[in-house]
């Protein structure tokens, strides 16, 4: 017989191994997750590319070294660029959630490390089956972030402004997790900035535990600094006739990889998952997702739009499962990719796993160059070519962000593609 396969640790897996010995009889609370998670990680390593799932972004490769995580030290001023009137802001400086524990409306917000100890939140209730790598190490040194609470029947709204800030490299690990009471409506909003020309560390994941006859709207803006390495994860589960309608947004950070993990508990839940990706230069943009109908009944639509210019990357996987007793499921997934330079790169990845035989589930995906029949017509109106460009783009975005109902919020990102294409008129 062959002798196994060895593989060497790197000096970042080495670095996380000591560190979690180091550290973990002063984590704070759920210790049993903690422990099952790390020992996953310790098992099968940071995920390369002979982890399908992370065939196109290498994460073995690109985390060569751990930056040390960085107290927080004194406020920090959320940028107000990102911010949206009428929706409440709630900080996190560097992971840790600046105001002291309260309430927010009817939302109920708690330092995470405390929830933990006092055993009002759990990690990994929304993830189901899905076990990954990068959410393994979140659970294992996750002590920072939020546990919010809207009780059943009560409406919510807020901003939770990600505000990574130092003066070196460093790491940020952070956890939020949202209990959504039956028949309860939240709008959630994300946002992510750092500094640029400064590499550092983002590992952040958010938890949606939504339940019975439930309305989420959740939004992510990921303005990273030009040098991260930002890794994000939204897990949800979905009760019965709950509704989850979620758009990523992105534009930041040197390498993303942005990951949905969604787990229909209860039946006759529906959910609009969109993204909007667009990255230029070097950068490097994934978006992972697996869909894991776990009930019959169940309704899902996805829609990824992802525009590429310059030497840059995109990536999308996503995952539909249909497990054997999920009948009348009925999933559809599309990823639009619009590529404006010749040296520009998406790959496409589209999956079903059906065991079901009442179905009705498709999925495609499509790449291609702006149309030039239509630049045509537009500059023939006396439109220039970057300005026609511009307009074509904004017609391609504008499919998925048109779910994005507070008027607000979608003005917002409107003008965050109108900024990037202005950038690139200039350039």
């Amino acid at each position: 017989m062959p002798a196994p396969v060895i593989q060497m640790r790197t000096p970042a897996e080495t670095a996380l191994i000591e560190r979690f010995e180091r550290e973990k009889s002063s984590l704070p609370g759920a210790k049993d997750a903690r422990a099952a998670a790390f020992a996953r990680f310790e098992k099968a390593g940071l995920p390369g590319r002979r982890v399908e799932s992370y065939h196109y972004t290498d994460i073995r490769n690109l985390m060569r070294s751990v930056a040390p995580e960085v107290p927080v030290e004194g406020e920090l001023i959320h940028s107000q660029h990102v911010g949206v009137e009428g929706i409440p802001v709630v900080t996190f400086a560097n992971g840790r959630l600046q105001s002291a524990s309260g309430m927010i409306g009817a939302a109920k917000l708690e330092q995470l490390d405390a929830a933990l100890l006092a055993g009002a939140a759990e990690l990994g209730t929304a993830l189901g089956a899905a076990n990954d790598a990068i959410v393994d190490i979140n659970t294992a040194f996750a002590s920072k972030g939020a546990f919010i609470s809207v009780p059943a029947g009560e409406k919510a709204s807020l901003h939770l402004a990600f505000v990574d800030h130092h003066d070196s490299a460093f790491a940020v690990h952070s956890r939020v997790v949202v209990s959504v009471g039956a028949g309860a409506e939240v709008l959630l909003y994300e946002s992510h900035e750092g500094p640029d020309n400064l590499p550092y560390q983002a590992n952040k994941v958010v938890e949606l535990l939504i339940s019975e006859g439930a309305k989420v709207q959740h939004i992510r803006l990921n303005i990273s600094g030009n040098k991260a390495l930002a890794l994000s994860t939204l897990a949800a589960s979905l009760g019965a006739d709950a509704e989850l309608m979620s758009l990523g947004f992105t534009s930041g950070a040197e390498t993303s990889r942005h990951q949905v993990f969604i787990t229909y508990a209860g039946e006759n839940a529906k959910l609009d998952l969109r993204g909007t990706t667009m990255i230029r230069g070097r950068q490097h943009a994934d978006t992972t997702l697996v869909v894991d109908h776990a009930v019959p009944h169940g309704e899902s639509r996805e829609l990824f739009k992802t525009v590429v210019d310059g030497e840059a990357q995109g990536v999308f996987q996503g995952k539909i499962i249909v497990r054997p007793h999920a009948q009348k499921t009925d999933g559809q997934m599309a990823s639009n990719a619009l590529l404006l330079s010749d040296e520009a790169g998406m790959s496409n990845k589209p999956e079903l796993e059906i065991f079901a035989d009442d179905v009705v589930c498709a999925h495609g995906a499509t790449c291609g160059a702006l149309d030039e029949n239509q630049l045509f017509y537009l500059m023939a109106r006396g439109l220039p070519r970057a300005d026609a460009e511009a307009l074509l783009v904004e017609a391609f975005l504008d499919e998925a962000l048109d779910a994005v109902t507070h008027e607000g919020l979608r003005e917002a990102l409107a003008e965050r593609v109108h900024v990037w294409l202005s950038a690139r008129k200039v350039a």
